[in-house]
């Protein structure tokens, strides 16, 4: 490289290299939870398989994406959005919450219409249609399809 022409890395605003960090830190996170659990094999999934293989994969992006990022120098443009990082994390705590509670259509629509609010553009009607459609999804896959035996309103509604 010539003199004067040294390349300046700040890290701190490079979107790509925070991004590809956040996933290295969430898988690090899933294979570091999962270490104590059974892991199994391909054809007999213990309950550490799925995280550590899944924590690996966001490993492996996460690095893809700061090698990226590297490269690219990319910015990170305009400021924190507060209030979506608030509904967002609001969204998961109340499908969790809600689930055990009130059951799986409830939980789904308290989830998609605060995770809807988060965004720039709040349109009820798609919000409704997006929530009937995955609600309809949710229940055709985890309740016929894996038949995972989940309440459907309130622990009254159980479909195996």
């Amino acid at each position: 490289m010539a003199r004067g022409m040294r390349m300046k890395f700040d890290l701190r605003n490079n979107k790509d290299f925070l991004a590809g960090l956040l996933f290295i830190a969430i898988g690090l996170a899933a294979v570091i939870v999962a270490r104590d659990y059974p892991f199994g094999t391909a054809m007999r999934m213990g309950s550490g398989y799925f995280p550590t293989v899944l924590g690996g994969i966001l490993i492996l992006l996460g690095a893809w994406v700061m090698g990226r990022g590297l490269r690219s120098g990319e910015k990170v443009k305009g400021e924190w959005g507060w209030k979506p990082l608030a509904l967002i994390a609001l969204a998961i705590v109340l499908f969790g919450f809600l689930m055990a509670r009130l059951g799986l259509i409830p939980a789904l629509v308290a989830v998609l219409f605060a995770s809807a609010l988060a965004g720039r553009e709040f349109r009820f009607k798609e919000v409704f249609v997006l929530t009937a459609v995955m609600s309809v999804f949710a229940v055709l896959v985890l309740l016929y399809v894996l038949k995972m035996p989940y309440p459907l309103v309130a622990g009254y509604l159980w479909i195996s």
